[in-house]
């Protein structure tokens, strides 16, 4: 890159991401990148502090931040001054971002009540064509906004409802209606996606689910050697499909054993509170499967603990729930030489993570669809405390 002064065509060059002088002269006047400096012909000329401003209100941008939100965050950034005048800037800056945040949370609500409609009629099976068909005929017919129209479309839904005492719902054909196109993705793949699906009721997830390359293998062939299946605490060890693990051999354990946890918030207490819970999470079999639900810190802690080479395991499937930490334990997670499994952002629960282990489970057994044949198996191992062995009977 050119280190003197820039034009503005060589500005936009240097930071790329679409940029044009159009938006850079627009950004002038609004105030988020300074006036230049001008050359005797009366061009625009730029240093490397304006290529890292601009590189840095595309980030932004592409956060979702609105531009005047942008100007204000880029004027208390440097400094981080505590100054009362510059915690005032703070403070309103938070107001302003809260504001924006209800509006973007009101246009998710009112894009789900879309969705919901979309799914409606998008998700019905072959049974319900002819009145689907019947019906996406007169949508276009409807009045918007008056009692009439309102009234018309709910007689539209009676109708179309009707047909479900019919037939028990194809949640395979509605899927297959509603999901992106899966082809390119191997079976096993398809079929996490479809269970975790159906485990939260809401088709968006699958935009979410991160996977990494190794991780349906090396989950797969860690379950096939009779791994250490762990879990956070004992909600998401209920929800482990205790019949094909102890089929498998895998010992079933909870990190967090206290049985009056069995919520995020209490996890994250508990595993601050108590240092025996990092200690024991040390102690862990190389070649484990870890499954986390609930507690974002437990991630944190596995991922530190993998950097320093204090746990080796084969899969980590991370799911926590949580609004600052579970997003930033599933980025850290993302990063590690190691097989994984999450979902981005704040989404994640117990049951998702533990649907994510059940499917490699059912996948490596030779009739995953029949729990009958197992019941002869072994009594799976649950181990609230690592040294004590204590069986119990699947039901």
């Amino acid at each position: 890159m050119k280190t003197g002064s820039l034009t503005i065509k060589e500005l936009t060059k240097a930071v790329g991401g679409g940029v044009t002088p159009r938006m850079v002269r627009h950004y002038h006047k609004l105030g988020l990148l300074p006036q230049p400096t001008r050359s005797p012909s009366n061009y625009r000329l730029y240093t490397e502090k304006d290529v890292i401003r601009l590189q840095r209100i595309l980030a932004l941008k592409q956060q979702g931040f609105q531009l005047n939100h942008i100007r204000q965050i880029l004027a208390v950034e440097p400094k981080a001054d505590p100054t009362a005048a510059n915690a005032n800037v703070q403070s309103q800056l938070i107001a302003s971002l809260q504001q924006q945040y209800r509006t973007v949370m009101q246009q998710i609500s009112q894009l789900r009540q879309t969705a919901s409609a979309l799914e409606g009629l998008l998700g019905r099976d072959r049974d319900c064509q002819l009145v689907q068909a019947e019906v996406l005929c007169q949508l276009k017919l409807l009045e918007a906004e008056t009692k009439v129209g309102l009234k018309e479309l709910n007689q539209l839904w009676k109708r179309l409802d009707a047909q479900v005492h019919a037939h028990p719902e194809d949640f395979h054909e509605s899927l297959q209606h509603l999901l992106p196109n899966l082809c390119k993705r191997c079976e096993i793949e398809q079929q996490l996606l479809f269970k975790l699906v159906l485990t939260c009721g809401d088709v968006s997830l699958a935009s979410f689910v991160k996977l990494h390359s190794l991780a349906i293998a090396n989950g797969r062939q860690a379950l096939k050697s009779k791994c250490q299946v762990v879990a956070d605490i004992p909600p998401v060890t209920a929800a482990l499909d205790q019949t094909r693990l102890a089929h498998l051999k895998c010992p079933v354990k909870t990190l967090i054993d206290n049985p009056h946890i069995i919520a995020a918030p209490e996890a994250e207490i508990a595993f601050w509170q108590e240092r025996k819970w990092r200690d024991k999470l040390r102690q862990l079999e190389k070649g484990c499967v870890l499954v986390v639900g609930y507690a974002p810190s437990v991630l944190l802690a596995i991922c530190e603990a993998m950097e320093n080479q204090q746990i080796q395991p084969a899969l980590v499937i991370g799911m926590p729930i949580g609004f600052s930490h579970a997003p930033a334990a599933k980025r850290q997670l993302m990063q590690k030489n190691v097989a994984w499994m999450t979902i981005e952002g704040t989404v994640g629960g117990g049951l998702l993570a533990a649907t994510a282990l059940n499917v490699l489970a059912e996948s490596v057994i030779d009739k995953p669809e029949c729990h009958c044949y197992l019941q002869n198996a072994e009594t799976v191992e649950v181990e609230t405390n690592f040294p004590t062995d204590k069986k119990v009977t699947p039901t």
